[in-house]
């Protein structure tokens, strides 16, 4: 709860909030934790959302955070795409920058770093890797599910959908701003319409909480045969689901998933579903 909290208050800093304002947000922000038992953690973090929303009167708190997001990854992308094309396993680099994409999140975290990042993963293990496994699963299916994360990072996901060479992939994006999640906005300015169909979940929330979902979505979604998960939040939403098809791919950026998972914090994972928690 300490980073959300930090993350809220860097939030009050940056829209330049009044004390009154900021008073009315941490006595909301209290009683939500009060209720933490009832919620799960993507569904508070829409509560929060919603709220700093409400009181600042602005509607995309990390509008511009997204921006530089997308433009910083764009230029990655060209600088790196010719790696990938020449390296040994083009599928495998390009599901490694995938994941370390997934630092750029300005929900759990108040500073990163892309670079560096990108240098540990292409140079570590994977704490948990069902890759191979991942890569047949593409082969094999029809219709694949691709759920997006954050801005920025959904550059390094279309590098690797342009790698999977799939006929049939839904990338799937938030249904409204909500923290620094990726929008529909944000998939057509990096080109994502280009390589996949983009459709968003109808939510709110940043993840992926069925429940929470439209009815078109879940239509998509119960059709396909594959789903990548890409995301701590997305993980979050759907880690009971108790679903094989589903395939995570994440950076392990907090304490408690790390305890869930069986990793260390900071690790970096492509984890099958099919081998329950």
């Amino acid at each position: 709860m300490d980073c959300q909290f930090k993350t809220f208050e860097k939030l009050l800093d940056t829209h330049k909030v009044n004390y009154q304002q900021r008073q009315d947000f941490f006595g909301f922000y209290n009683l939500t934790m009060g209720r933490k038992y009832n919620l799960t953690m993507p569904e508070i973090h829409r509560e929060l959302n919603d709220e700093f929303c409400r009181i600042t009167g602005v509607s995309d708190i990390y509008l511009e955070e997204k921006q530089i997001s997308n433009k910083i990854a764009l230029e990655l992308y060209h600088q790196l795409k010719p790696d990938v094309l020449i390296s040994s396993d083009p599928f495998n680099m390009a599901l490694r920058l995938s994941i370390a994409g997934n630092i750029m999140d300005y929900g759990a975290l108040t500073d990163f770093d892309i670079h560096k990042t990108i240098d540990k993963v292409l140079n570590s293990d994977f704490a948990i890797d069902h890759s191979i496994q991942l890569k047949q699963a593409i082969q094999k299916a029809k219709k694949i599910v691709y759920l997006g994360d954050n801005a920025g990072e959904i550059v390094f996901d279309k590098m690797l959908i342009e790698l999977m060479l799939h006929p049939n992939v839904n990338y799937v994006v938030r249904g409204a701003a909500v923290l620094n999640d990726a929008t529909r906005e944000d998939a057509k300015f990096v080109g994502m319409d280009v390589v996949a169909d983009v459709i968003d979940n109808g939510s709110k929330v940043p993840s992926t909480v069925l429940s929470t979902c439209s009815p078109d979505f879940l239509k998509i979604y119960n059709e396909a045969d594959l789903i990548i998960s890409k995301g701590q939040g997305n993980f979050e939403g759907l880690m009971y689901e108790n679903d094989p098809r589903i395939f995570f791919l994440l950076m392990v950026k907090c304490d408690v998933v790390a305890e869930l998972v069986g990793v260390e914090k900071g690790n970096f994972v492509v984890f099958n579903n099919s081998n329950n928690l």
